[in-house]
């Protein structure tokens, strides 16, 4: 795809798949289906090709040289920062901390912010549908003072409880955090809303974003929050890629998290002052090849639209839910009004890890386990769920596949 086409309303699937070498590829003799996309993402062309002109062309580390070759690095490297502040909306690009993924990023505010604010007796709120990434972090630093995390309920079909939610919104919470869409539900949640009611008390909110961003257009000042976490290896990117936004007056507030190089001022052995946001929380070489496959990537997502990527996969959605529901025995877990192309489910007498295998054979990538989702798993009573995710660049005949793979693996299993 040329990344310079203009966005429309409508996808050219197979001309988008030709951009993704991977789903070319055969998996035991078969066909590929991949449809692990909640897990990581495949990379387009484009962005493989600019890793590897990066480094082919322009190798050095940032912000330490005078030459061209570091000089061309910084570049690549600040202007993924532009990039990622243009594709949330964020007010300005030295809020926008870059980072390993969510989870660093998370931990960035577990220990920055949230641990030098509580107090024994002070809460942080999530929700049941979290990934670990999204509790564990709090975990750690409500134990070291003495606080604890409490978790907002939801329904059956996988909707946050919101009034639930806002009722646990109690003086004694310092921090609150969603998933902007859950990775086991494909539940999105109303961040909005929530961001509206945590201001109204005073109560900072910490959004995981890493499975909207790549399926919606994500404006971080129209959500209201205080904090968007995204990942980049879910979006087109390379692994080990990712991004923080805060608001400046946190950013500002916060103390380092780790300590090295190019997140100083002036060291000196009675004291060292450290850089302003966002260098601050950078310390060490970055992944620099890694984000200029991130610009990479949201140029490919600009160049397609969101609302084609959207229409396609909500067709995807609706296809794939109507086929699983006349397989005879499948639960499927998380039927919110509003959700992402993620369907989790079991079947009736099958274990999850024995029907991914089976559908490994036949060629169909998708998850087994509990997903990060421990407390989800707890909450539904099961131990594991398949979990099927789609992208823009699957197939209905794909979808078809693999169903007739997993009435085939079924039939095995009975």
């Amino acid at each position: 795809m040329n990344a310079q086409a203009t966005p429309s309303d409508t996808l050219d699937v197979q001309r988008v798949r030709a951009d993704f070498p991977l789903l070319a590829r055969t998996v035991h003799g078969k066909p590929l289906v991949y449809f692990d996309n909640a897990n990581t993402s495949q990379k387009p062309r484009q962005v493989i090709e600019a890793v590897d002109r990066h480094y082919r062309e322009h190798n050095a580390n940032v912000s330490r040289a005078v030459h061209l070759l570091g000089e061309e690095a910084t570049a690549a490297y600040e202007g993924a920062r532009d990039a990622l502040a243009r594709f949330i909306h964020a007010p300005s690009r030295n809020e926008l901390v870059l980072t390993s993924g969510t989870t660093q990023s998370a931990n960035l505010v577990a220990y920055s912010f949230a641990l030098p604010r509580l107090k024994p007796g002070d809460a942080i709120l999530t929700t049941t549908m979290e990934h670990h990434a999204n509790i564990v972090p709090w975990q750690i630093v409500a134990a070291r003072a003495g606080a604890t995390v409490k978790a907002a309920p939801i329904t059956e079909s996988g909707e946050l409880i919101v009034e639930k939610f806002v009722e646990l919104l109690t003086p004694e919470v310092k921090l609150a955090c969603v998933g902007h869409v859950s990775n086991v539900l494909g539940t999105v949640n109303p961040v909005r809303e929530l961001a509206k009611e945590c201001r109204r008390r005073g109560i900072p909110l910490f959004v995981d974003g890493s499975q909207a961003v790549p399926h919606r257009p994500v404006d971080v000042q129209a959500l209201g929050c205080d904090f968007y976490a995204l990942t980049g290896h879910k979006m087109l990117a390379p692994t080990g890629t990712g991004a923080l936004w805060a608001r400046k007056e946190h950013l500002d507030a916060m103390p380092p998290f780790f300590g090295g190089g190019e997140m100083i001022r002036e060291v000196k052995f009675s004291g060292t002052s450290f850089a302003e946001p966002p260098h601050r929380f950078e310390a060490g070489t970055p992944n620099i090849a890694g984000f200029a496959g991130v610009s990479a990537a949201i140029d490919y997502y600009e160049a397609l639209g969101f609302d084609a990527v959207r229409a396609h996969e909500r067709a995807l959605l609706d296809h794939a839910t109507a086929r699983l529901r006349e397989i005879p025995g499948l639960r499927i877990f998380g039927e919110a009004k509003e959700k992402e192309p993620v369907i989790s489910f079991l079947v009736e007498g099958a274990q999850a890890t024995d029907l991914a295998t089976l559908l490994d054979i036949e060629g169909v990538a998708v998850r087994s386990g509990h997903h990060c989702a421990h407390p989800l798993m707890q909450f539904y009573g099961v131990a594991a769920t398949l979990r099927a995710s789609l992208a823009f660049y699957n197939t209905h005949e794909e979808v078809d596949a693999f169903v007739a793979a997993l009435l085939k693996a079924r039939a095995l299993l009975r």
